[in-house]
């Protein structure tokens, strides 16, 4: 039962990271990867699965951002928002490979909603993006355990 808690954690703070939410996954993974008695593999892929998620939710506030972008309580700045969107348009798609970076990743992923991405290729993009930084996080840890 603490595993499965202990899985679920992990997938509540990828998700949560990944969202506009001020959280972070990275040592949740890293404490998980020390004790030494969770699956390497399953902790890549629910870390992985849940910050794609949490980018889910991003792009999906950036399909309804016109509504509440005025809002004071918004989150994402007006400022963060253009310069993301500049970048955006100048470099397509291919910059959701930078959606593992903290807070400008962030501001991509609302910022592929609102400029209409498609979904299916935002996602596969993102999924890259985060599974390649955790899988980097996990092979540094190991070396360090090692």
């Amino acid at each position: 039962m603490i595993n499965l808690a202990s899985y679920f954690g992990l997938f509540a703070a990828a998700l949560g990271a990944a969202t506009i939410l001020p959280m972070q996954s990275e040592p949740v993974l890293v404490g998980l990867l020390l004790t030494g008695k969770f699956s390497v593999p399953a902790l890549l892929a629910i870390a992985s699965v849940g910050n794609t998620l949490g980018s889910v939710v991003n792009w999906f506030l950036g399909r309804g951002i016109e509504r509440f972008r005025d809002r004071r309580w918004f989150p994402v700045g007006e400022e963060a928002l253009e310069r993301s969107s500049r970048w955006y348009r100048k470099y397509g798609k291919w910059t959701l490979l930078l959606s593992w970076m903290p807070i400008f990743g962030d501001a991509l992923t609302v910022v592929a909603g609102v400029l209409r991405e498609p979904l299916l290729p935002f996602t596969i993009l993102v999924f890259v993006a985060k599974t390649g930084r955790y899988v980097v996080l996990t092979l540094a840890t190991l070396q360090f355990l090692g």
